[in-house]
């Protein structure tokens, strides 16, 4: 019975952990691939310590970047983090650009 239960949960964990992962391609395919296209370029540029570094906080410092940007379309995207969306997203998009950061080896397929 114990084990019954400890397989369950184990079960449970890894599939919310690729929920997880799931929603945050989405959103990095929904909201970032039409400016950053080639995304495992852009991905590759930092490794997962750095991606935890600039996601914390609801990602405060992906927003200064964007906000700072003397990109026009940068500066649009403050309308998608002035929004809850991205309060809630924040950190399937985390849990993405970690699986994927420079030190992970894994190449993301986002189509």
């Amino acid at each position: 019975m114990g084990r019954l239960v400890i397989f369950s949960l184990m079960v449970l964990f890894l599939s919310s952990a690729d929920a997880a992962l799931y929603k945050g391609q989405k959103e990095y395919i929904k909201r970032c691939s039409k400016c950053h296209s080639d995304g495992h370029t852009f991905i590759s540029k930092k490794n997962s310590m750095e991606w935890r570094e600039y996601m914390k906080n609801s990602a405060e410092e992906l927003v200064k970047a964007h906000l700072n940007s003397s990109d026009e379309n940068a500066k649009n995207s403050f309308d998608y983090f002035k929004n809850n969306k991205h309060e809630k997203n924040a950190n399937h998009l985390m849990e993405f650009l970690m699986e994927y950061a420079k030190d992970s080896g894994k190449v993301p397929a986002c189509n």
